[in-house]
């Protein structure tokens, strides 16, 4: 068995069982110095008979928000990013997001975490301390971490003094663990215990993958909007079943308080929005047709709603003034229109008496 100059020969002859587990948040590319710089220190680890565990996040992305579950058997965790333009990446975060939604945060306060952060660009110290951040408001133990800008993989290969840095980066590691070191508390903890206060969530993290894969389906999306809008026609034909659509209602009314003007012959067509039909209203001198249903053209358009139709023929208002007040939109010859309010003398009843 070979080990790097350092190691304590406790480590060496056996030490104690322990459970490392490694998420690498990049996308797996061939030239991706962090997979270099875990790949080593897994192997280190592994020398010292560490238990190590690997997750690769973009293999697993449908199902990151079940990994907080993997933490539970974890004395120590590596977590491993790549800052390829800006920031930690978008799998990292999401699975730091759900330790926070789901993971069990008095594991969490159990477990030691090491950042290492490798860039080809700008911000590999500011993506570490990301991680150290995250974890202490998590409540976890951060440990020494790993960064450095490597323009070309070949060059971290081939550098032996990059390889101890890394070596004893793993044992200082494992060191860390096997011993419970003690750290200073933070004052993010102070902070998450007065105001990050995680939301209670009814849901497990699997029906919330669900739904997360529900959401981002368009198709079922749809699906859903027309379900909504057949159940709302659905509803709406019902209420007019059960009497907002009656074929009869208003027509006696109208004939009722019906007034002729001799020679006077004019169509309307009223639009009540919760009727399904046209209520039509057809003059001629002293006849009148008045029916739900449809004509080919009439004189004046109206559209209301069934309360302001119940305002006028209770002759708690007139026609003319509906529209004036907007209750009534019309379209057509106004003269005729006006002509309404003599055609129907629709009066308020008496409150007391009953009597118009």
């Amino acid at each position: 068995m070979r080990f790097a100059a350092g190691k304590t020969q406790e480590a060496a002859v056996g030490g104690v069982d322990l459970n490392i587990n490694i998420y690498y948040g990049g996308r797996g590319l061939i030239d991706d110095p962090t997979l270099f710089v875990i790949n080593k220190m897994q192997e280190i680890l592994e020398e010292l008979r560490v238990n190590v565990t690997r997750y690769n996040l973009y293999e697993c992305k449908s199902t990151i928000p079940t990994l907080p579950q993997t933490l539970k058997d974890a004395d120590g965790i590596i977590l491993a990013s790549t800052v390829e333009w800006y920031g930690i990446g978008g799998y990292m975060q999401l699975f730091l997001d759900s330790c926070w939604l789901f993971g069990d945060k008095e594991k969490i306060a159990k477990i030691y975490m090491c950042p290492v952060v490798m860039s080809t660009t700008y911000g590999e110290r500011q993506g570490k301390l990301n991680l150290e951040v995250a974890w202490e408001i998590l409540g976890g133990l951060p440990c020494s971490g790993l960064c450095g800008y490597i323009e070309n993989t070949v060059m971290l290969e081939m550098n032996e003094p990059y390889i101890r840095i890394i070596e004893k980066k793993a044992e200082n590691l494992y060191r860390t663990i096997n011993q419970k070191v003690d750290c200073f508390p933070a004052s993010s903890q102070a902070v998450k215990q007065k105001i990050a206060v995680p939301k209670p969530n009814d849901l497990t993290p699997q029906e919330t993958e669900q739904l997360s894969q529900y959401v981002s389906d368009d198709s079922y999306v749809q699906r859903q909007k027309q379900d909504i809008q057949e159940l709302t026609s659905l509803f709406r034909d019902m209420l007019s079943e059960e009497g907002a659509d009656s074929e009869e209602e208003y027509l006696g009314m109208f004939r009722r308080h019906f007034k002729p003007q001799a020679g006077f012959t004019a169509t309307y067509s009223v639009t009540i929005e919760e009727k399904k039909k046209k209520l039509i209203i057809d003059v001629d001198g002293p006849k009148l047709e008045c029916y739900y249903g449809s004509v080919e053209q009439a004189d004046v358009e109206m559209q209301m709603t069934r309360a302001a139709m119940e305002e006028i023929v209770t002759g708690r208002m007139t026609f003319q003034r509906a529209f004036m007040s907007g209750a009534m939109k019309t379209k057509g010859d106004f003269r005729i229109l006006r002509t309404l309010d003599q055609l129907f003398l629709f009066e308020e009843k008496n409150k007391t008496t009953g009597e118009v």
